[in-house]
């Protein structure tokens, strides 16, 4: 059954033309999650506008915003009656909303089909913008979680074209514009 699982995933994943984190990160868990039914997935396309040191996915020049992309997520989501997603991207700071929209139309799209699916977004930094991160918070996901990564010390080494600063702040602003939100962060070890 878990091999059905993975199968399933995978077939489901590349039937939308979607991408997780787990394929283009090279993640190492990725068989042990897989096997579970697990998956994180990656919208905004396969490349990265950042090029962290730490990160296996492509970084360059990205491909065109794929305004349906939304509808397939919450497609494969509904196939696969998940009842959690995490969702995130790839930095996109070739776009003014750095693809806060996309997270909010993926979040929309996927309330109309699973209404009691919880949905977690695992976001990038909009280059400090409020404007992008309100538009995300007001679609309303359960979790809000940005990535803190490192210690301060080690910031500009490890993330590229972000600051340590940037993300407290990021976090902080995410609480007072939405306290009843759930925000959480993840460090590397």
């Amino acid at each position: 059954a878990l091999a059905d699982a993975k199968t399933d995933l995978a077939g489901i994943v590349r039937g939308h033309g979607l991408h997780t984190v787990c394929e283009e990160a090279a993640c190492p868990n990725i068989g042990e999650c897989w096997n579970h039914g697990t998956a994180t997935f990656m919208i905004l396309g396969d490349v990265c506008t950042r090029a962290c040191s730490y990160c296996a996915v492509a970084h360059g020049r990205p491909a065109p915003v794929d305004t349906a992309e939304p509808e397939r997520v919450a497609n494969a989501i509904q196939q696969l009656d998940l009842n959690y997603v995490v969702i995130t991207s790839v930095d996109r700071d070739d776009l003014k909303d750095g693809g806060a929209s996309i997270f909010a139309g993926v979040i929309t799209e996927t309330r109309k089909r699973m209404a009691n699916c919880r949905i977690e977004v695992l976001i990038p930094d909009f280059k400090g913008d409020e404007a992008p991160l309100r538009t995300v918070l007001e679609a309303r996901p359960d979790v809000l979680n940005h990535n803190t990564e490192t210690v301060p010390r080690l910031y500009r080494m490890a993330r590229s074209g972000r600051r340590y600063s940037r993300t407290l702040e990021l976090l902080g602003r995410a609480r007072q514009i939405a306290p009843d939100i759930p925000t959480k962060t993840g460090l590397m070890v």
